[in-house]
């Protein structure tokens, strides 16, 4: 929840997401399911009325693949 806004982040079952950091490179790998989830998880974001800086971490064990890169998906507003 988020200034009184409550957005829900679902997750395909089976999904898989793996994140690689190659230096100037980041790679995202997933299943049709992680993908979806993906979409999903930005499209909540961009909800109309969702404040900036709304945001959702994604870690090694919490969503992502072991061994992955921590991932943020924030909103930004600003110009």
């Amino acid at each position: 929840m988020t200034d009184g806004t409550t957005r829900v982040f679902a997750w395909e079952e089976d999904a898989r997401i793996e994140v690689r950091n190659l230096g100037r490179e980041i790679v995202i790998e997933a299943n049709a399911a992680g993908l979806r989830t993906l979409a999903d998880h930005l499209l909540t974001l961009a909800q109309d009325g969702t404040p900036d800086g709304a945001h959702l971490h994604l870690e090694e064990n919490n969503g992502l693949e072991e061994g992955s890169a921590s991932l943020v998906l924030e909103r930004c507003d600003d110009e």
